[in-house]
C-alpha cells in the first residue's frame, strides 16, 4: 500500500474514532429522590378527625414543639374576636384551645389513669369556678375549675407528671389554666378524643 494511500486510511480511521465522542459531558442520571413515609396514624380509639387536625394546627402555628410535662405555649397575639373551642387529644396528653378557627394556645396535660378514665366525646363547659374543690375526693382543689360533665369531671390546674394520672379530670398546668379561664365561657365546646 502506498504511504499516501496508509497516512490518508490512518486519517480516516481516526477521524471516524473520533466522530463518536463528545465534547459534552455524558448526562448524569440523578439518584432516586427518598420520599419519606407517611407517619403511621396513631391509634385513637375514638376520633373525628379533630385531635389529628389540631396537632397539624400546632406545627402550622409554633413549628414542632416537644413540651415536657407541665409545659404550654400561647401565640403572641391571640385574636380577640370567635368563640373559644377546646380540643383535649388523651393519646398524645396535649390540650389545644382555639379562637374561631385560629389556634393559640396548646398544653400538656395529665388524664385519667386506668379505671377513671376521662370520657370521649363532645361535651360543652356547664360549670366555672376559680377556686374549685371537689366534692368527690377530700375537698382536693381544682384552681380554675371548668366542669363539662354531670358528673363532675373537669379541666382545671394541678399536677402535671405527663402521664395519665387523675381519677378522670383533665389537669393542666396552673398558668394555662389561668389565661384559658378567662377565655372561656359557659358553653364553649369541649371535644375530647383519643
Amino acid at each position: 500500500m502506498p504511504m499516501k494511500n496508509f497516512v490518508w486510511s490512518v486519517m480516516l480511521g481516526g477521524a471516524l474514532a473520533l466522530s463518536g465522542c463528545s465534547s459534552a459531558p455524558a448526562p448524569r442520571r440523578s439518584p432516586p429522590v427518598a420520599v419519606a413515609p407517611a407517619p403511621a396514624p396513631l391509634p385513637y380509639r375514638w376520633t373525628q378527625g379533630n385531635a389529628p387536625q389540631a396537632h397539624q394546627d400546632m406545627l402550622a402555628a409554633f413549628g414542632p414543639l416537644n413540651l415536657r410535662p407541665g409545659q404550654f405555649r400561647w401565640l403572641a397575639s391571640v385574636p380577640a374576636a370567635g368563640e373559644a373551642r377546646v380540643v383535649i387529644d388523651l393519646l398524645t396528653q396535649r390540650f389545644y384551645v382555639y379562637r374561631g378557627e385560629q389556634l393559640v394556645g396548646v398544653s400538656t396535660i395529665s388524664s385519667g389513669k386506668k379505671g377513671k378514665e376521662t370520657p370521649l366525646g363532645f361535651w360543652a363547659v356547664m360549670l366555672k369556678k376559680k377556686h374549685g374543690y371537689s366534692r368527690k375526693y377530700d375537698n382536693a382543689p381544682m384552681p380554675f375549675m371548668q366542669m363539662y360533665d354531670s358528673m363532675g369531671i373537669a379541666f382545671h390546674a394541678g399536677p402535671n407528671p405527663g402521664y395519665p394520672a387523675s381519677h378522670g379530670c383533665v389537669r393542666l398546668p396552673l398558668k394555662f389554666a389561668e389565661r384559658l379561664f378567662g377565655m372561656t365561657k359557659l358553653g364553649t365546646k369541649v371535644i375530647i378524643e383519643g
